[in-house]
C-alpha cells in the first residue's frame, strides 16, 4: 500500500501483508499449519511475488490479492475451515492496512493428525 497525504507518504511492505495473512490463517480453528515447499523459492524468483511460508501476496496501491497454502487438522469440515480462513484473513488485512482485499485463495495441501498438529504447534512456538 502506498498513499500520498499532506503530511507525507505511507507505504506498507508486502512482507507485512503476508505476515498479517499468515497469522490470521493460523488463528483459524482447524488450521494445523501453513504449508511451504521448494516451489516457493522458484515462485518468488519467477513472479517476483513476496512469499512467506504458505503465503503469496500481490499488493497494489489500494488492493491486495492473497494466496494461502495450508494444512488442515484431521476431522474438521474442510470447506467450512477454508471459508473461515478467507473471512479471517480478509478482515485482518483490511482492518490493519486499509487495503481492499480482492481475493483470498486457499489451497489445502495436507491433513495433520493430532500428533503432527502438536509437533507443528511446538515448532511455531520455538
Amino acid at each position: 500500500m502506498s498513499g500520498d497525504h499532506a503530511d507525507g507518504t505511507i507505504r506498507i511492505a508486502d512482507d507485512v501483508v503476508a505476515t498479517i495473512a499468515a497469522l490470521a490463517a493460523l488463528e483459524t480453528p482447524g488450521v494445523a499449519s501453513m504449508s511451504g515447499g521448494l516451489s516457493e523459492g522458484l515462485t518468488k524468483r519467477i513472479s517476483g511475488k513476496i512469499v512467506q511460508k504458505g503465503v503469496a501476496v500481490e499488493v497494489g496501491t489500494a488492493e491486495a490479492a492473497i494466496d494461502l497454502k495450508i494444512v488442515i487438522q484431521y476431522g474438521v469440515k474442510i470447506d467450512d475451515v477454508c471459508r473461515q480462513v478467507q473471512l479471517n484473513v480478509k478482515e485482518a488485512v483490511e482492518t490493519m492496512t486499509g487495503l481492499k482485499v480482492v481475493e483470498v485463495n486457499v489451497k489445502v495441501e495436507g491433513i495433520a493428525f493430532r500428533e503432527e498438529a502438536k509437533k507443528s504447534a511446538g515448532e511455531r512456538d520455538a
